[in-house]
C-alpha cells in the first residue's frame, strides 16, 4: 500500500496542489497530514483522498474539525492517530508536544510513527522498538530548504522524497 506523506502545509496551496497531483499520478489515495493544515481552504484540497490529519499547533480554524468532519468522516482529526493501515500499525501526530512523541518513540506496538512540526525531513529507525521515524518535511513556509514531502510503500518499506 502506498501512502501519502506530508505535514506543516501552512496554507502554501501551490505545493500543496502539485503533491497531490503527483500522489493522483502515483495512484495514492490515502494521505496522512502530520499537522498545521492551518485553514479550510488548503483542507478542501485534499477532498479526492482518504485523509488522516494530527491536529497541529497551528491548526487553530475552528472551522477545520467541522469541515475535516464533513469531508473525512468524524474522527479523522485527532491529536494522535493509532491506524492499521495493509497491516501496519502507524501513529500520527504533529509532534509539537514532546513528551507525548517520545511516548510514542518507546511504543513497541508501531512499525511507522509520522510526525512533522520541526519542518525537517527524516527518515530513521528506533533501535528500542525498531520502528521507522518519518517526518516528512514541510510543504509550506519552507524558505530555509526545499518543501518535502514523502510518499511510503508499506509493502516494501520503501521511502520516497518529493522536493518541491
Amino acid at each position: 500500500m502506498y501512502l501519502g506523506l506530508l505535514s506543516d502545509t501552512h496554507n502554501d496551496q501551490q505545493k500543496v496542489k502539485a503533491a497531490l497531483q503527483i500522489y493522483q499520478e502515483r495512484g495514492i489515495t490515502t494521505v496522512l497530514h502530520a499537522g498545521d493544515v492551518t485553514n479550510v481552504a488548503t483542507l478542501k484540497l485534499f477532498a479526492p483522498f482518504d485523509l488522516w490529519i494530527a491536529q497541529g499547533n497551528m491548526d487553530r480554524d475552528p472551522a477545520l474539525r467541522e469541515t475535516t468532519k464533513e469531508l473525512f468522516g468524524p474522527g479523522r482529526m485527532q491529536m494522535q492517530h493509532e491506524l492499521t493501515l495493509n497491516g501496519s500499525r502507524i501513529a500520527l501526530l504533529h509532534g509539537d508536544v514532546g513528551r507525548q512523541l517520545d511516548a510514542v518513540m518507546h511504543d513497541p506496538r508501531y512499525d511507522y510513527i509520522v510526525h512533522g512540526h520541526t519542518h525537517t525531513p527524516l527518515d530513521k529507525k528506533i533501535a528500542e522498538t525498531r520502528a521507522r521515524l518519518i517526518n516528512p518535511g514541510a510543504l509550506g513556509q519552507s524558505r530555509w530548504r526545499a518543501a518535502t514531502c514523502a510518499m511510503l510503500n508499506t509493502r516494501t518499506d520503501d521511502l520516497e522524497w518529493l522536493r518541491f
